[in-house]
């Protein structure tokens, strides 16, 4: 299920300067997650496994069961959204896995993903917004009005965010450095620029979720682009610092004032 994979030079310098015991592999298969007996395998190319697990409690009783599992005993690499090229520090070396789905993805753009993953791995980041949150995912599913799928979306993409305020400062100095991932780099993120400004008022005609707005809006900010409120708030050193107490909080007081301008549209009971 997995070959290992020779790196460009480009690529291969970046993984040298943030992550140089990352094993990059890749996976003959697309996945969500992957079956724990094939995750097994990956001590095949490991010096060992070190499987996570987290506390119940820190679960909402609805939490999609894909999180369940997650939390669980089972080995677990991959979850839903993880994206192209997924990254794991359950294996001692860390490993950084190419899906098969990669091989439809131009090259520019997939050698700035693989890139991207060292540099993620480089900032010390857990690796999933399970670990991000910690228990304070049980506070963001009670101020967040909406389904576990939503939570669930909504605390991926402030994870992303967050991990794209610490990470965006690295692909800016690329541009001197590593022209070629520096291009990619802005050229994704003027694939996301056009929908932006739209965004607030897609959510308030109901053409987008607000889950999906905010995924939107979160990965744009690791490329440094400006977000219309109330995604905004998100850009910011304090976003980095107080990390998960921020994103709830930031969660509440918006669903606080979507909830306040709606009652104002709706007008005085009769």
């Amino acid at each position: 299920m997995f070959d290992r994979r020779d790196l460009a030079s480009d690529v291969a310098a970046v993984r040298d300067a943030h992550a140089p015991d990352a094993v990059v592999l890749d996976v003959d298969a697309d996945f969500e997650t992957i079956p724990p007996a094939a995750a097994e395998d990956l001590g095949l190319f490991v010096d060992g496994l070190d499987p996570a697990t987290y506390p119940a409690e820190w679960l909402p009783p609805d939490a999609p069961e894909a999180l369940v599992r997650y939390a669980g005993s089972d080995f677990t690499v991959g979850m839903p959204g993880d994206g192209t090229v997924v990254w794991s520090r359950q294996t001692v070396p860390p490993v950084v896995l190419v899906k098969k789905r990669a091989e439809g993805t131009p090259a520019e753009f997939l050698e700035f993903l693989l890139a991207e993953a060292f540099v993620q791995l480089g900032t010390g980041a857990p690796e999933h917004f399970l670990p991000f949150f910690d228990g304070a995912y049980r506070d963001l599913d009670r101020v967040v009005p909406l389904g576990p799928a939503d939570v669930y979306q909504i605390a991926r993409a402030l994870y992303d965010a967050w991990l794209g305020l610490q990470t965006r400062e690295t692909f800016r100095e690329w541009e001197e450095t590593r022209p070629g991932l520096h291009d990619a780099w802005a050229d994704a993120g003027q694939r996301l620029q056009g929908r932006l400004s739209t965004l607030p008022r897609a959510v308030a005609r109901g053409q987008t979720s607000f889950a999906e707005a905010t995924e939107y809006a979160c990965s744009a900010v690791k490329h440094d682009l400006d977000l219309p409120a109330p995604f905004a708030a998100l850009d910011t050193q304090a976003f980095v610092e107080h990390g998960p107490e921020y994103g709830v909080r930031w969660a509440e007081k918006t669903f606080e004032k979507l909830d306040a301008a709606g009652d104002a549209e709706d007008g005085p009971a009769e």
